[in-house]
């Protein structure tokens, strides 16, 4: 017998291989108890096999912008505090949705707040992290290979074709996200016929 109910827990964004995870809360007077990811639930939705190898906690202040940064390999986001708010881009220029940015807020200020984690793909998804409100942030992830720089890149957090809808005033962005190219310095082929 199954003890999870994948289409009922994991719900697809408009990106393909994108999804948040949504799962039950057991809670009683002494606090509760989450499982953010489950192996063989994230596989019977998304057809990965997630085996991570590390585990990051960042601390991050509020009006910081993390953008917009892809690597290769499949990474479970969980923020435990504070307001995340996601701008996921497709970076995959062979992918339908290439260049299309879904926006993902996860509030965690409340003691009753749901608890969300979020799975991005291998291959090319940009993972953006802007961090609102008042609280820092306790963000928690899941990689399956390693941390290798060479295998991470960025795209500028201002790209004027991704148009992200940023909702922090002056954010604070490390020296390499002030230097990002933009997609169209990356792909430029994908931009052959647009002006």
């Amino acid at each position: 017998m199954m003890r999870f109910d994948p289409g009922k827990h994991i719900k697809k964004t408009s990106i393909p291989g994108v999804v948040l995870i949504e799962r039950p809360i057991l809670g009683d007077a002494r606090g509760f108890l989450h499982e953010p990811y489950n192996k063989e639930e994230l596989k019977a939705a998304t057809g990965v096999e997630f085996n991570p190898v590390q585990w990051t906690h960042a601390y991050i202040k509020p009006g910081v912008v993390k953008a917009v940064h892809s690597e290769d390999w499949n990474k479970l986001i969980y923020p435990i505090t504070g307001i995340l708010y996601a701008p996921i881009v497709d970076l995959r220029p062979e992918s339908p949705t290439f260049g299309k940015v879904e926006y993902i807020t996860i509030d965690n200020t409340k003691e009753d707040s749901p608890r969300h984690a979020l799975f991005l793909p291998s291959g090319g998804i940009g993972n953006s992290i802007g961090v609102l409100g008042d609280e820092m942030m306790h963000y928690f992830y899941l990689i399956d290979e390693y941390w290798d720089d060479s295998k991470a890149r960025g795209v500028a957090w201002n790209d004027p074709d991704l148009n992200i809808k940023w909702p922090v005033e002056n954010p604070i962005l490390s020296e390499r996200d002030q230097h990002n190219p933009t997609l169209r310095e990356l792909f430029p082929e994908k931009f052959k016929n647009k002006k």
